[in-house]
């Protein structure tokens, strides 16, 4: 089963793509409300696939996203965030993620393209 860690610093938004993963056969590892804790969990859970928010406190996910492409080991990088302005997109992409979803998202979209990185 494909292992997936989801960050974001909005608990209700960790909880609801939790749900929504699991229902749809993807195993939830963990998940993080920064991109320091990120970090420390990517190297101790090994997920396949992060779900990274921009926008968070201590660490945002452009940053984090910088410092997993350093890491030994690097997982599928999915960013999430209200933040679609195009410069952010771009700038995700640059560094490393493989998609860039917009929120309120649709279930069916995230589903989608988590799908493609499905092990």
């Amino acid at each position: 089963m494909t292992k997936v860690l989801i960050v974001d610093d909005a608990a209700f938004i960790r909880a609801q793509l939790k749900q929504l993963l699991q229902s749809n056969d993807f195993e939830v590892v963990g998940e993080a409300e920064n991109g320091k804790v990120a970090l420390r969990k990517i190297q101790e859970l090994r997920p396949d696939i992060v779900t990274l928010d921009i926008t968070m406190p201590i660490m945002d996910g452009l940053e984090c996203m910088m410092e997993i492409k350093k890491m030994d080991y690097v997982p599928v990088v999915i960013m999430i965030s209200a933040l679609g302005q195009e410069a952010f997109v771009q700038k995700a992409i640059l560094n490393g993620a493989k998609g860039f979803l917009v929120k309120p998202y649709k279930s069916e979209v995230v589903i989608k393209n988590l799908n493609k990185f499905k092990k």
